[in-house]
């Protein structure tokens, strides 16, 4: 598309997409890798809550959470999920939606032993989304984990990522006089190019 330059420009949008974060990253003060995710529950109910995105692959977005979350759950339902990254200083985001799969191989163990060491015992302790009594509570359960587990806890068998493929990808950024430039990129499942469209703004 002859007007697809500067910052849009490309054939691989993973690529445009870590290069968007690596200069998100230069300017955002907290968690440039911060993602609005979407989900829907069984009665078909969106939720929406911000996680952090820790890789962005050939072929695919990666974070992390525990399985027994309420987005976990209807993920692993719905078997899809969306989400937006917005960068104010950048005046730029980034929309995606597709299917999802479980990443629970060496890339979650990998990840799990990168992160600090209360990070992981805090993975064991708290079960995500269920109600909880008090923040003593919590930390007793924090107290337990650490003497069950020592200075090198495994990762939890209900702890892991999941790996967004996706279907529709799209890069937008702010324009003068509210024209903004809008591509959307869609693929359908199996296939291998994407088609690329500018939209209205």
């Amino acid at each position: 598309m002859s007007d697809r330059t500067g910052i849009f420009a490309g054939d691989d949008p993973f690529e445009i997409a870590r290069n968007w974060l690596i200069e998100a990253e230069k300017t955002e003060v907290n968690d440039p890798n911060a993602i609005a995710l979407s989900t829907v529950d069984t009665d078909g109910l969106p939720n929406a809550r911000m996680v952090l995105l820790k890789s962005i692959d050939v072929d695919s977005f990666v974070f992390y959470t525990n399985y027994g979350s309420a987005k976990a759950q209807e993920i692993d339902s719905a078997g899809k999920a969306a989400f937006v990254m917005h960068w104010k200083s950048l005046r730029r985001q980034i929309r995606v939606r597709g299917q999802v799969t479980r990443e629970e191989g060496p890339d979650a163990d990998a990840y799990y032993e990168s992160r600090s060491l209360k990070s992981r015992l805090g993975a064991w302790a708290s079960r995500q989304s269920e109600p909880l009594s008090s923040r003593t509570h919590l930390m007793a359960e924090v107290a337990k984990v650490t003497a069950r587990h020592g200075s090198s806890p495994k990762r939890p068998p209900f702890w892991g990522g999941y790996r967004i493929f996706p279907q529709e990808i799209e890069f937008w950024a702010d324009g003068a006089f509210r024209l903004h430039d809008r591509f959307r990129w869609v693929k359908q499942a199996g296939e291998n190019n994407w088609k690329i469209t500018r939209l209205n703004p």
